[in-house]
C-alpha cells in the first residue's frame, strides 16, 4: 500500500488540500497533514502541488 509524504518544500497553498477526494489532507501549522487511512494514494495532490512537495511513498 501506499500514501504520500509532505516534504518542507510545501508553502501550504492549499492546492492539494483542495484536490483530495477523500479529505486525507488537514490544515497543520506549517504544511498540511496526511491521515493514511483516508489516503487511497491516488496522486491527484501530487499531480497538483507547484512546488513539487508530494510524493507517493510505502505505507
Amino acid at each position: 500500500m501506499t500514501t504520500v509524504l509532505i516534504d518542507d518544500r510545501c508553502t501550504a497553498c492549499g492546492a492539494c488540500l483542495a484536490t483530495c477526494p477523500t479529505g486525507a489532507l488537514r490544515v497543520a501549522p506549517l504544511r498540511p497533514r496526511v491521515i493514511d487511512s483516508r489516503c487511497t494514494a491516488c496522486l491527484d495532490c501530487v499531480e497538483i502541488c507547484p512546488r513539487g512537495a508530494i510524493r507517493e511513498v510505502a505505507r
